[in-house]
């Protein structure tokens, strides 16, 4: 177990002083009504102060041992939480490049990508549906920024940061520019832009299904600006769901998925403050 919570965390301290002060109450009721002969007063008061401190001990494992927070944000509900994307229920988000490419060979897409997961699933005639969907989609052309005709391999036309194409149960987003060598970069503001922006989307196509999405920018993509670590790309995450203008109603709520491989990095227990 990696420590991420210090062990005099002042949340950690809050919730003790919260639970002592409740089993206070509980065992005034009890020494009311029994009552300890002299002689044994020390062995209580030893075995009760044991018990305190397995108490604080148990609310500081249990917080880092946590991977999971429910966070409501006016309306909403959102969810952050371990799992698989694949594996969940309703919309769920896969990042692409700006240019929506499907080229799935190690070198515009890595195979190892979720982007490169979510495409080796189809077959060539698939890819190809795909690929004509999305350059037909009136919402897409809505968003196109400029046609690069210069580029070597992979699609031509690049799309607003933060677009997104629904391809049947996936929100497939535009997510990060890519270089001349195609490699994924973004600035730290163009990240924040992309977020705001997909959030936007959603609000215009969810249609009451819940969503899930990765904790994007955590894999290859670069920020070019700013070195930023695995929470903090969290918290910000979290920051442009709460700027949003995007509301889940009960049923429907908003997850962020986190990678196994990722557990020791989020700080799950204080998401809330």
């Amino acid at each position: 177990m990696k420590i991420k919570i210090p062990l005099f965390s002042r949340k950690v301290m809050r919730e003790y002083a919260a639970t002592v002060a409740i089993l206070s109450a509980l065992s005034s009721f009890f020494f009311i009504s029994v009552s300890i002969p002299s002689p044994r007063k020390p062995t209580y008061i030893l075995l009760a102060a044991a018990l305190l401190v397995v108490i604080y001990l148990a609310i500081w494992l249990k917080a880092n041992l946590k991977t999971s927070a429910k966070l409501d944000i006016e309306s909403s509900t959102l969810i952050v939480r371990t799992g698989d994307i694949f594996q969940q229920e309703g919309l769920k988000a896969i990042a692409f490049n700006e240019y929506f490419d499907t080229q799935v060979d190690d070198a515009i897409i890595a195979k190892a990508t979720l982007n490169g997961m979510y495409l080796s699933r189809f077959g060539k005639k698939e890819i190809s549906a795909l690929d004509a969907a999305v350059e037909s989609d009136t919402r897409l052309q809505e968003r196109k920024v400029a046609v690069d005709n210069h580029r070597k391999a992979g699609k031509k036309t690049r799309h607003k940061l933060g677009s997104v194409f629904v391809h049947g149960e996936y929100l497939l987003v535009a997510f990060s520019h890519f270089d001349n060598n195609n490699r994924a970069n973004l600035t730290l503001k163009e990240y924040i832009s992309c977020m705001l922006n997909f959030w936007d989307e959603v609000d215009q196509v969810y249609a009451g299904r819940s969503v899930s999405i990765p904790l994007m920018g955590s894999g290859i993509t670069r920020l070019k600006d700013a070195s930023v670590h695995e929470q903090e790309l969290l918290n910000i995450l979290i920051w442009t769901f709460m700027v949003s203008r995007v509301k889940f109603k009960y049923p429907a709520k908003a997850t962020i998925i986190i990678h196994g491989s990722m557990v020791d990095k989020i700080n799950f227990y204080e998401l809330g403050d």
